[in-house]
C-alpha cells in the first residue's frame, strides 16, 4: 500500500497569469494543506512544441517558480522541482514506450486538437506524439494516487491507468515471489511472523476484514522491513503481487473560468492576460481600457452584462450585491463603463498584494528558489528511484 500523494506539473510558458491561479494554483494551495504533493515544472515538456527554441526555457521555468511561490504554494508543505533534474522520468518513459501500443498515442484527443490549433509549427515528432507516455511517467513514477486535472485532461489519466494495467499485466509476476515473499515475512520476526501468517490466514480463508486490517497496521509499523520487502507482504496478505505502478484518479477541479480582458481564453500569447504580479498601475490600465457591451457607445445607453467581458470579472472578484449592482446599473444606464469597472480593478489589487509581498524575497535572492529547488530535487529524485528500482526488477533488467 502506497500513500496517497498529489502530482501535477505545468509546462514553463513564462509568468502566470490570472487564469492560471483561479484555474490551477488555488487548487494546488488547496490541496498541499491536505495530503502529500508533488509540484513539477514540466521544462521537457515545453521542447514538444519549443524544440526549435529552447533558449526561452530556462527563465520561463524560473519565473514560474516565483509566481508559484507568490501564489502561496508553501515549499515546506508542498515539493517544487523540475522535471529534467529527475532522469528517471525519462528512463520510466522509454521504458514504458516499448510496450505501448501506437494507437494509445493516436487516440488521445489534445493530441489531435493540438495539430490543429499550431498548424503553422512542424509537430511530425516523436516528441509531440509520445508527450502522454512522458505525461504518464511523470505521475506513474510516482505511484501518485491523485491528479487535479480539468475535463480535457481526464483521457490522459485514463491512458495512465491502463498503462498502470498493463505494466502489471505484463510485468507483475515477480519472479520467485511467493519465495520471496515467505523470506520476508522471516525479517518480520518469530513472533510478528506468526501473527502475519495467522492474519493471513484469516482474511484469505475467512474473508476476516478486521485480519486485513490488523495486519495491515502491523506491515506499517515494521519499520524493519524494506519497502520492497513491506510491499511484497501486502501482495501476499492480500492474495495479490507486488504493487510496482499505482492506478492514479482524476480529481476534477473546481475552477473559476476567468476570460482574457477580450472574452476569449485568458493567454498571453493573445495579449489579453493579467499577469500574477502586474502593479496596480498595470491592472488599472488594463481593465479600464477593457471592451464592454457593444451596445453602450455613449454613456447614456443600456447594456447587457452577459455581452460585456466585464460581467464575467465580477462573477469571480465581486459579492451578490456588488454583482446586483451592476445588473441594474447597466440595464439602466444607471453607472458608466468606468465606474463599473472600478470594484474589479480594486478586487484584483488587493488578490495581488499578497503576492507582491511573498514573491519580492525571491526576487531580491534567486538563491531561495534554487535551494527550494535543489532539495525538491532530491526528494522526488529519491521516491522515483525507489519505483524505478521496483520497475528494473519486475523488466528483469536488476542484474547482479
Amino acid at each position: 500500500m502506497y500513500p496517497d500523494r498529489v502530482v501535477s506539473g505545468m509546462r514553463p510558458t513564462g509568468s502566470m497569469h490570472l487564469g492560471h491561479y483561479h484555474g490551477a494554483l488555488k487548487n494546488w494551495i488547496a490541496m498541499q494543506a491536505e495530503q502529500p504533493c508533488l509540484f513539477f515544472v514540466a521544462d521537457w515538456h515545453a521542447l514538444t512544441t519549443h524544440y526549435d527554441d529552447p533558449g526561452i526555457i530556462e527563465k520561463a521555468t524560473w519565473d514560474m517558480l516565483v509566481d508559484w511561490l507568490a501564489a502561496g504554494v508553501d515549499p515546506t508543505q508542498a515539493t517544487l522541482f523540475i522535471q529534467s533534474r529527475v532522469p528517471e522520468h525519462a528512463e520510466l518513459h522509454l521504458l514504458l514506450s516499448m510496450a505501448t501500443p501506437l494507437g494509445w498515442l493516436e487516440r488521445v484527443p489534445t493530441y489531435r486538437d493540438q495539430i490543429d490549433n499550431l498548424a503553422g509549427k512542424e509537430l511530425s515528432t516523436y516528441g509531440f506524439l509520445g508527450y502522454p507516455l512522458l505525461q504518464a511517467a511523470d505521475v506513474l513514477i510516482y505511484r501518485a494516487s491523485t491528479v487535479p486535472v480539468g475535463e480535457d485532461q481526464v483521457p490522459h489519466i485514463e491512458m495512465m491507468r491502463e498503462l498502470a494495467r498493463r505494466f502489471k499485466r505484463l510485468y507483475g509476476k515477480e519472479p520467485g515471489f511467493e519465495k520471496k515473499a515467505q523470506d520476508a515475512v522471516k525479517k518480520l520476526g518469530s513472533k510478528r511472523a506468526r501473527l502475519y501468517n495467522e492474519l493471513r490466514t484469516g482474511y484469505q480463508q475467512d474473508g476476516d476484514d478486521a485480519a486485513l486490517a490488523q495486519a495491515r497496521a502491523m506491515l506499517d509499523d515494521a519499520g524493519s522491513l524494506s519497502m520492497i520487502d513491506r510491499e511484497r507482504l501486502f501482495g501476499y496478505l492480500e492474495g495479490s503481487r507486488k504493487l510496482i505502478l499505482v492506478e492514479p484518479r482524476a480529481q476534477l477541479t473546481a475552477a473559476a473560468r476567468l476570460p482574457g480582458l477580450d472574452g476569449r481564453k485568458m493567454s498571453k500569447s493573445y495579449g489579453n492576460a493579467i499577469a500574477l504580479r502586474d502593479d496596480k498601475e498595470q491592472v488599472t490600465h488594463k481593465i479600464r481600457t477593457m471592451p464592454t457591451d457593444p451596445a453602450r457607445v455613449r454613456r447614456t445607453d443600456a447594456g447587457e452584462p452577459a455581452k460585456c467581458p466585464v460581467w464575467q470579472f465580477h462573477q469571480v472578484y465581486s459579492d451578490a450585491s456588488t454583482q446586483e449592482w451592476v445588473q441594474k446599473g447597466c440595464r439602466s444606464a444607471g453607472i458608466g463603463c468606468i465606474e463599473c469597472k472600478q470594484p474589479v480593478i480594486d478586487a484584483i489589487v488587493a488578490e495581488q498584494e499578497p503576492m507582491h509581498e511573498r514573491a519580492q524575497p525571491y526576487l531580491d535572492d534567486p538563491s531561495l528558489v534554487r535551494a527550494i529547488v535543489a532539495d525538491g530535487n532530491d526528494t522526488a529524485r529519491k521516491l522515483a528511484q525507489e519505483t524505478m528500482r521496483d520497475v528494473r526488477e519486475a523488466m528483469g533488467l536488476s542484474y547482479t
